[in-house]
């Protein structure tokens, strides 16, 4: 599959956040691993999140509350994402947290190692150090694809959500940028 990774634009923020809705579907269904703590019930994605990620997208880098999102396309499709935002502590501003989601039909044949690549060679370009993510424990997929991106695990906290009845914890893993340059795989 070829696909094209590019910034998002603003005037698509509605098709993105109709691809988003439609990601949420797979959150712990029909085998699916959750990949976000939310009931596999929900009802899609939170108007807090949507905000987030519209007010991000207007910030400037360096001012708080500034977020980036690459997005993959294949046939103008959206079939894939990731995003880069910032820590909300002042003192953070060396570190950014990561997000992101492949679309069920383009999983498992790269393109999320080459979202995590596209995505830290802006933060290096930005002079970012770090970049931090979360994910459940539950999600063995996410966290493998991380690892061979070179994330390191720096936490965990077991039993932080009780999801549909169930126990998730989150891992917490970070990219040095600096010390991962030339380790990226994709």
């Amino acid at each position: 599959m070829t696909f094209t990774i590019r910034p998002l634009q603003a005037e698509e923020l509605a098709a993105f956040f109709h691809y988003l809705n439609d990601h949420l579907l797979d959150n712990g269904r029909d085998g699916a691993p959750l990949f976000q703590p939310m009931s596999r019930t929900s009802a899609g994605f939170p108007p807090e999140k949507i905000n987030g990620f519209s007010t991000g997208l207007l910030a400037s880098f360096g001012q708080q509350g500034w977020r980036r999102v690459w997005v993959a396309l294949r046939e103008g499709e959206i079939m894939g994402h990731i995003d880069l935002r910032s820590r909300p502590e002042a003192a953070a501003r060396h570190r950014c947290l990561l997000g992101m989601g492949v679309h069920r039909a383009a999983r498992r044949n790269g393109l999320g190692a080459a979202m995590v690549k596209t995505a830290a060679e802006w933060a290096r370009g930005q002079g970012l150090e770090w970049v931090d993510l979360e994910v459940l424990t539950g999600n063995a997929p996410a966290r493998a694809l991380y690892r061979k991106c070179g994330f390191v695990q720096t936490g965990e906290i077991p039993d932080l959500f009780r999801i549909d009845g169930e126990s998730q914890g989150y891992v917490f893993m970070s990219l040095h940028l600096a010390a991962e340059a030339d380790k990226m795989v994709v």
